[in-house]
């Protein structure tokens, strides 16, 4: 298949479901997905790509709290970083496997940053104990 730009819904659904087909049947992070969520992708796969066209093509359906059913899944098993680090790989071999230009390089960055600021927060919540003391303004401003 040729690689194109990301350009409209239907290349939103084209990443997401090619995406989605590699994490139900990863080896890492699959069960998650099949086994503990128990996703339902006819509801799933709808919000998904609200979400991403609204990250890539400034769509406005997106409705929801994203960390919010990641919380609750994480009461379940706890997310580890390393489950988040193979989402990102599996994310970024999709965009390049199908994708070329600005919005396919977008796509990348804005999942590093879904991944960072995931994998963050449910390790703060995971090993509170552990927590660093990170401030969450630069320290170096005193007034």
């Amino acid at each position: 298949m040729e690689k194109r730009e990301i350009s409209n819904r239907d290349d939103i659904v084209l990443l997401v479901n090619s995406f989605y087909d590699k994490v139900k049947a990863d080896d890492l992070i699959g069960f998650i997905f099949n086994d503990v969520a128990k996703v339902n992708w006819q509801r799933h796969l709808p919000v998904m790509y609200n979400f991403w066209e609204g990250l890539l093509l400034d769509g406005g359906n997106y409705k929801g709290n994203v960390m919010d059913p990641h919380f609750k899944l994480n009461r379940l098993i706890p997310l580890e970083p390393a489950y988040f680090e193979r989402w990102l790989q599996l994310f970024e071999a999709t965009v390049t496997e199908n994708f070329t230009g600005e919005k396919a390089i977008l796509a990348v960055t804005r999942a590093r940053s879904i991944k960072g600021i995931m994998s963050f927060k449910m390790d703060q919540v995971n090993r509170p104990g552990d927590s660093k003391q990170i401030p969450l303004v630069n320290p170096g401003n005193k007034q």
